[in-house]
């Protein structure tokens, strides 16, 4: 239930996220997000989980290409 709930609020606000916890949280707040605190604060940490790890595969992708160019 939190995975298919972050991420259908990955899809719906997909520029409103941040690698913080606490900004996601604040902003589930605003968009109305009517669940318990608990979990609300799960789905906020997975969806920090989630971004964080797709700029950690944006990065590797830029550093790929980088050391591509240079051979």
């Amino acid at each position: 239930m939190i995975k298919r709930i972050s991420l259908e609020l990955l899809d719906k606000y997909e520029y409103s996220f941040q690698p913080e916890f606490e900004p996601n949280k604040q902003f589930l707040n605003e968009i109305g997000l009517d669940v318990s605190k608990k979990l609300r604060n799960k789905i906020a940490g997975y969806i920090t989980t989630v971004v964080k790890a797709d700029m950690l595969a944006e990065a590797m992708e830029e550093a790929e290409e980088a050391l591509q160019e240079l051979q």
